[in-house]
């Protein structure tokens, strides 16, 4: 063993291998930000009791075991998603998630719909993950959803992917702008913009994100000339190389 190799602890992993202090305390990270992330946030934010939904959420929701993908993963091997750890939604929170990143990211002339691109997918696997990230992210995005869906009935006797596409942009217009949002609205308006962060990442990530936004990525040229004359006039230099 050089001086440069990792030290290892006497812990295995399932399959027998070796973890190393660093693996062992980025699971020991993992859990103690899990174990710290708030129930009920929203509940207490706003001085409310805590809904159905938020109480079938914390009751029915486990938090991921800290067991990732390892130091060596094969990156041209095609993974099915929750081929790394559990995931996380059920059929309400994927519905309410559906409907939410539709609304933000609606099919349009530049492109098909967030939930067409795997938005979804992706934010599941993101709220599973048992990073510390990801885990700060979790409760944050779990009881947002929770909350979207009871503000819906509580105003519209409707889950919010069951309403009119007004009521949706009713809901999001109130929480889509963090400060000019009511103060009891505050925590879900920080929820809507890390999901519509999350939503939005994931979704320009994708070559139908691309194409909207004009994006060809690394393509061979046939030739290069060099920077256009306009650049180089408004910085006032001189192509010199030919």
């Amino acid at each position: 063993m050089s001086t440069n190799d990792p030290v290892q602890l006497p812990v295995t992993t399932e399959d027998g291998g070796r973890v190393t202090r660093r693996q062992a305390m980025q699971w020991v990270m993992a859990a103690v930000a899990a174990s710290a992330a708030p129930g009920g946030a929203f509940a207490q934010e706003v001085g409310r009791t805590t809904t159905p939904q938020e109480k079938a959420l914390k009751e029915q929701v486990p938090v991921p075991v800290p067991h990732g993908y390892g130091v060596d993963p094969q990156l041209r091997k095609v993974y099915e998603p929750g081929a790394f750890w559990p995931l996380t939604l059920n059929d309400a929170q994927k519905k309410a998630a559906t409907a939410l990143a539709d609304t933000i990211l609606p099919e349009d002339k530049y492109g098909p719909a967030a939930s067409d691109v795997g938005v979804i997918e992706m934010l599941d696997e993101w709220v599973s993950a048992p990073y510390p990230d990801q885990q700060a992210d979790r409760p944050v995005i779990l009881e947002g959803l929770a909350w979207i869906d009871a503000e819906s009935s509580q105003r519209f006797g409707k889950s919010f992917a069951d309403v009119s596409d007004d009521h949706k942009r009713a809901i999001c217009d109130d929480v889509c702008y963090a400060a000019t949002a009511k103060a009891e609205l505050k925590k879900s308006a920080h929820f809507f913009s890390r999901f519509r962060s999350l939503a939005a990442a994931a979704y320009y990530a994708t070559p139908q994100g691309w194409k909207a936004i004009g994006y060809v990525g690394n393509v061979q040229l046939p030739r290069f000339d060099g920077p256009p004359p306009e650049v180089l006039a408004k910085l006032g230099v001189t192509q010199t190389v030919q």
